[in-house]
């Protein structure tokens, strides 16, 4: 744990995210196409998909994290579990206004209740109801057990958000047919927003992090 947040928090690691950012504007506004065979795509997109899984990699962690404290009752596990929880409320908020923004271009409307985006703001609100619980319940050790089994069961909604997309009809596009140059591009801002979403969840851990390792020395 210690070594992921000196690598997370390095100067290295920021280098990294600066040089995969400026690639992934350049890319966005430089090199792919502005016109689609299926239509005009905004650059919302790069933004919109990489939010997307981002939010449920944050959300994995939190699952991960809670089931890791579960198992072995160590503070590290909680602190990652609710940093995490922080940052996929994050994600997941950016998800839900660039789809608006996105479905307000593409279909006339800023929200419409079908089911996947349905699903998607159900995640939303419990990541928000997570956040709030890790700061009503004052007692530590019961806070980091209720929310690491809630947070395991949040994730259960993570499946359904993709499922929804995939299997049910809906207003919300299964898939995008992409050029190679867009594909490429999409791969790229998708690296970019993981380290950026990694490097929150360290900054976010640090602090508590730091204050229960130096208390129990």
């Amino acid at each position: 744990m210690r070594l992921l947040l000196r690598i997370t928090l390095s100067p290295f690691y920021s280098l990294a995210i600066a040089l995969s950012l400026a690639g992934s504007l350049y890319a966005v506004f430089y090199y792919v196409p502005v016109d689609h065979e299926t239509g005009s795509i905004p650059n919302i997109l790069y933004l919109h998909l990489p939010a997307a899984f981002c939010t449920f990699l944050a959300a994995g962690i939190v699952a991960a994290s809670g089931t890791a404290y579960l198992w072995h009752r160590t503070t590290r596990w909680d602190a990652l579990a609710g940093a995490a929880g922080y940052v996929t409320v994050l994600c997941c908020s950016i998800v839900l206004i660039t789809g608006m923004i996105w479905g307000r271009d593409a279909w006339g409307v800023w929200w419409t209740w079908s089911a996947s985006l349905t699903f998607s703001f159900i995640l939303w609100v419990l990541y928000v109801v997570y956040i709030v619980l890790r700061r009503v319940i004052h007692t530590q050790d019961r806070r980091a057990m209720v929310c690491a089994v809630y947070g395991i069961i949040a994730a259960l909604d993570v499946p359904l958000v993709y499922l929804s997309v995939q299997l049910i009809p809906d207003i919300h596009p299964r898939s995008i047919g992409l050029q190679p140059s867009m594909r490429y591009t999409l791969v790229l801002c998708t690296l970019t927003a993981s380290l950026v979403t990694i490097g929150l969840i360290a900054i976010k851990m640090r602090k508590p992090f730091i204050e229960k390792t130096s208390s129990s020395q």
